[in-house]
């Protein structure tokens, strides 16, 4: 992984950390563990978030930015752990199976609404098995070339890979990953079959498209606006209805002629289904400090990126997010007749 991007160095240095470290000024108030009525002693010990995929990814950087100030608020420590594999399936499968007790609790992406289309047996089910926590962000995503690509705009690349489809090469993290999906609508507004590459995560898929390896890709901006601002890539177009602050210069899918293809990936945190609600509400009011602190805020825009407002923040409107999404991508992944072995 390139070591010019910033983006990339402070992932890096945060997931050196491993452990928020704060004093959990809670212990000692004789809270329970179990799955029954929490009382007021939660935490009483500390809470590991599992981050479903690789350290110094998107989903990993967003969810040590907001474990510190989550974790005064509650005043405990909160681990960030990495389990990934799968799609994100392995690591929330085991968060699933957790005790209840909001000591386990799982950030993961837009892939929770995709993998019940996508894996046929998952071993969970998103609404049965998790108890949604709060929305935490919904990243932009971006369409970026290696930097030597012969189109120009996005307009181009359409013609172009539909000119080349059986040489062009598109990569991504894998089925289920955020890569993978925005690559499939992709294809799906350009009306192409292309050659897909999969990578172990989105940090090797990114490297080769920076040397010359790959093509093109889908990315999140909290992965590729360091190399874009550095020059490394091509960038296309970003996937939101709006520009990202950030790359100010970039234009949105719709501006470049290609309004079919929007799409972001949101975040947001679970705890598994049997935890009390207290417990739950605790989490969701430490998350809403966390995306409320300022430095949070600006290490988001850094990234392209911003928090939910307060009001997203919320078990409900989470739930509704979910529940909305696993409609929407069930008929886009089923159109594309796409499965994961």
């Amino acid at each position: 992984m390139r070591t010019t991007s910033r983006y990339r160095a402070a992932a890096r240095m945060i997931a050196a950390i491993g452990v928020v470290s704060l004093a959990a000024a809670c212990s000692g108030n004789g809270g329970t563990t179990g799955g029954g009525d929490a009382g007021g002693g939660y935490p009483d010990q500390n809470i590991t978030i599992v981050v479903p995929f690789s350290a110094g990814g998107p989903t990993d950087t967003v969810t040590r930015l907001i474990a510190e100030p989550m974790a005064a608020k509650l005043g405990a420590q909160i681990v960030v752990q990495n389990v990934e594999g799968a799609g994100g399936t392995v690591g929330a499968g085991e968060v699933a199976r957790a005790e209840p007790d909001g000591y386990t609790v799982l950030m993961h992406h837009i892939g929770m609404s995709t993998a019940p289309a996508l894996y046929q047996d998952l071993g969970f089910t998103p609404l049965e098995n998790f108890q949604t926590v709060g929305l935490v962000t919904e990243v932009p995503m971006t369409v970026v070339a290696r930097k030597d690509f012969a189109p120009a705009t996005l307009q181009d690349l359409v013609a172009h890979v539909k000119a080349n489809a059986d040489t062009v090469t598109l990569a991504n993290a894998g089925i289920g990953a955020a890569s993978h999906l925005c690559g499939l609508l992709f294809q799906t507004a350009a009306g192409v079959k292309l050659q897909e590459v999969p990578y172990e995560g989105t940090g090797p898929a990114l490297t080769d498209l920076v040397g010359g390896q790959v093509d093109f890709m889908c990315d999140q901006t909290t992965n590729t606006s360091g190399q874009i601002s550095a020059g490394e890539v091509k960038a296309y177009a970003v996937t939101t209805p709006e520009r990202v602050k950030s790359l100010p210069d970039l234009p949105t899918t719709a501006e470049a002629g290609l309004p079919q293809l929007e799409v972001s990936v949101w975040h947001g945190l679970y705890v598994p289904t049997g935890t009390p609600q207290d417990v739950v509400q605790k989490l969701s009011e430490a998350l809403k400090v966390a995306l409320a602190d300022q430095k949070v805020i600006d290490q988001m825009a850094k990234l392209g990126t911003a928090p939910v407002p307060a009001e997203d923040a919320t078990p409900q409107a989470h739930r509704t997010k979910l529940e909305e999404q696993l409609g929407t991508w069930a008929k886009v992944i089923a159109d594309a007749g796409v499965k994961a072995s």
